[in-house]
């Protein structure tokens, strides 16, 4: 299938955070392109095939997991991530042209977002009311087109030109080094592997009881796998303390070790939902593993040398 006409869908409008990092990647830049008002409508449609792949924020340095995709990924859908692509973000603060922070009587954009900027809108625009959107270009857009004087966004850089708005403070985020973590996600296939890959897990306690944690991550301390994030989600199933754990784990199935590790957790916790092996981003972390690896491919040579020697 060639670029041309792969269908991507992303969260919309025009201008979010989501665009900017789907374009970073050239042959999804290439590709015919989709918005959806959601991330789980972006999901929905790559299940039922209206598009080839979906591109969603998966994590945020400052906020952390965007849970709601992570559960739609866990628990409503049956998709396979394909590789991650990680965005710095700035945040700026915008509204009609002539506005001046003491204008502003109400700030519109995603929870995350405002949470991200959390500080600098209770110094700087204390008294204004926060108003949710579906994403941080709606806002903009909405700002732009439907709303009177006194309201501003909290939206990218490009949402103030693509919308004729004036950018009142720019870089806003609470700490520095903002970054958002996105992921593509299709109906099949896993990717060769790298060398620098990472394994997304969801693993169900068969007990809630003392230890079950503890002997889950051994699987990944016996065999030297560090894990890039652990998080707990409630199942939806249950009630209260119904948790199971969603782990990023760097390696790919095809490697002996994780594949060891992951047939260990299946018959010791009996669910788990495999979310993908892919290529990751950032410093490559192997040399533990590498070690791990060779000795491990020692430790099964040795087990076969003895049973090659059985009857």
């Amino acid at each position: 299938m060639t670029s041309a006409r792969i269908r991507v869908g992303f969260l919309g409008p025009l201008g979010t955070f989501t665009e900017q990092a789907l374009k970073t990647q050239p042959d999804l830049a290439a590709a015919e392109h989709v918005l959806y008002r959601t991330m789980p409508d972006v999901l929905d449609a790559v299940e039922s095939g209206e598009v080839d792949l979906g591109f969603v924020a998966i994590e945020n340095s400052i906020e952390g997991m965007v849970n709601l995709t992570q559960d739609e990924l866990a628990f409503a859908h049956d998709l396979l991530i394909q590789r991650e692509v990680v965005l710095d973000i700035e945040h700026c603060l915008m509204a009609k042209p002539g506005t001046t922070l003491a204008d502003v009587k109400a700030v519109l954009s995603i929870p995350v977002a405002s949470a991200q900027c959390h500080t600098y809108l209770r110094t700087h625009v204390g008294q204004a009311e926060l108003r949710a959107a579906n994403s941080t270009a709606e806002a903009a857009r909405i700002v732009a087109d439907d709303l009177g004087p006194g309201t501003a966004a909290v939206a990218p850089r490009t949402s103030a030109e693509l919308y004729g708005l004036e950018i009142l403070a720019a870089d806003i985020a609470d700490h520095p080094g903002n970054q958002t973590r996105f992921v593509v996600v299709a109906k099949e296939g896993i990717p060769a592997p790298t060398g620098h890959d990472c394994t997304a897990l969801v693993i169900y306690q068969r007990a809630d009881e003392p230890g079950s944690l503890i002997s889950i991550l051994q699987e990944f301390a016996a065999r030297r796998i560090n894990l890039s994030n652990l998080l707990s989600r409630p199942t939806k199933d249950g009630g209260l303390g119904d948790y199971c754990f969603v782990v990023y784990a760097h390696g790919h199935v095809a490697d002996e070790l994780m594949a060891d590790a992951m047939r260990a957790l299946h018959a010791k916790q009996g669910k788990v939902k495999f979310l993908g092996s892919y290529p990751a981003t950032g410093e490559h972390a192997t040399s533990a593993r590498q070690h791990a690896d060779a000795r491990w491919r020692d430790a099964d040579d040795w087990v076969q040398r003895l049973r090659g020697t059985v009857g």
